[in-house]
């Protein structure tokens, strides 16, 4: 009987080795199944954040324009100048402001005078109707008086006739009753006449009088409508004069700023820009499937590229887009072509930040952040 052969020591490490080596691999498949698992429960269960790196400063820029036509006469701030509200950015010339104002204020004037004038008018006015009056009693005297007159001529005439007829008196006397009762009879025309245009006169001052006082009926100097209108001319010249002078409307950093000395404006024309640096936002771009559990008044902390991770900034979303970046796009995508391939949309999610965090680290428009937005408020 002979003996089987011994295994060499190359062999003996060899399977050692290879044994060695099936054990390390078991223990980091194990080790990789284990962390997938663990990655899962908590991607699953534990995940409470959504994050992105397409995040950018923005803010509610506030434009400052010219309201009124003119030449630029003075600039007094620079792109980056420090501003705050109701500061001097930019005089136009205002002398063409000026001279209008005091063509108002003279029109005004001459309003108020009108106006006195005819209060004034409408008193000397009554005065006259009055006297018209008074001319209408004295006329209708003497129309009583020559009538009696006329009557007592023809009755005194009528007697002479008869006289005359008789042989009683002589046709001298008659003739002479006879030119008493003309006399008579052209004074009590006369009389009319005269009542008849003191009526007259009467008439012309009481509707001269009437239409005065339906100028300045139920007025008085400062509710005339002439006076109104003409205060009206004097407001808006002085508040055109007031817009000379161009002041900031926020606190905030000048930036875009596109005029110079000498250049003429208009109405509507943009000066330049005011960036309220303490009152900054970031529109987060996040991907249309990391938005499922996103909602109005969740925390959200950031950091900036500017000062990176050190600086972190605390916010909450205050508002989500009309719609994604694409659909307002200048050309938006065309996708109902053939060959259409699904990409992912980014909707842009906006994010509050603490104005005191901005006054220890200022940020400025534009610049890039990192969102991270807490998901455990449902």
């Amino acid at each position: 009987m002979t003996d089987s052969p011994q295994p060499s020591a190359s062999d003996q490490n060899g399977d050692a080795l290879k044994a060695k080596r099936k054990k390390l691999l078991s223990i980091f498949a194990l080790v990789v199944i284990v962390a997938a698992i663990v990655f899962g429960i908590w991607y699953v269960f534990f995940n409470h954040t959504v994050n992105t790196d397409n995040a950018y400063v923005g803010a509610d820029t506030a434009q400052i324009t010219s309201m009124v036509t003119g030449q630029v006469s003075e600039i007094l701030v620079n792109d980056t100048q420090q501003v705050h509200k109701g500061d001097i950015l930019v005089k136009i010339d205002p002398r063409d402001a000026e001279i209008a104002l005091a063509e108002a204020k003279a029109m005004l004037a001459k309003a108020q005078r009108t106006y006195r004038q005819t209060a004034a008018n409408g008193q000397s006015l009554n005065a006259q109707v009055q006297v018209s009056d008074d001319g209408i009693a004295s006329a209708q005297a003497q129309v009583l008086k020559a009538q009696a007159d006329y009557n007592n001529a023809l009755e005194e005439l009528k007697r002479r006739q008869v006289l005359s007829e008789s042989g009683a008196i002589s046709k001298e006397e008659l003739s002479t009753a006879q030119t008493a009762s003309r006399t008579a009879k052209a004074a009590l025309d006369v009389a009319k006449a005269a009542l008849s245009q003191s009526q007259s006169n009467r008439n012309a001052a009481q509707s001269t009088f009437d239409a005065t006082q339906a100028l300045i009926k139920g007025t008085s100097e400062a509710s005339a409508p002439d006076v109104l209108s003409a205060q009206t001319q004097v407001q808006k010249a002085q508040l055109d004069l007031d817009r000379t002078v161009i002041r900031a409307t926020v606190d905030g950093v000048i930036a875009g700023r596109s005029i110079q000395v000498g250049q003429r404006v208009a109405p509507g024309t943009v000066l330049m820009k005011v960036v309220p640096v303490s009152q900054l936002y970031v529109d987060a771009n996040f991907k249309e499937s990391q938005l499922t559990k996103v909602r109005v008044g969740q925390a959200a902390t950031l950091t900036s590229d500017l000062y990176g991770d050190d600086v972190v900034y605390h916010g909450k979303v205050i508002g989500f887009s009309g719609g994604t970046g694409s659909a307002f796009a200048l050309i938006p995508a065309q996708n109902a072509t053939g060959n259409w391939i699904k990409v992912v949309q980014r909707l842009p999610v906006r994010i509050a930040l603490d104005p005191n965090e901005l006054k220890q680290h200022p940020l400025r428009v534009g610049l890039s952040m990192e969102a991270t937005i807490d998901l455990s408020k449902k």
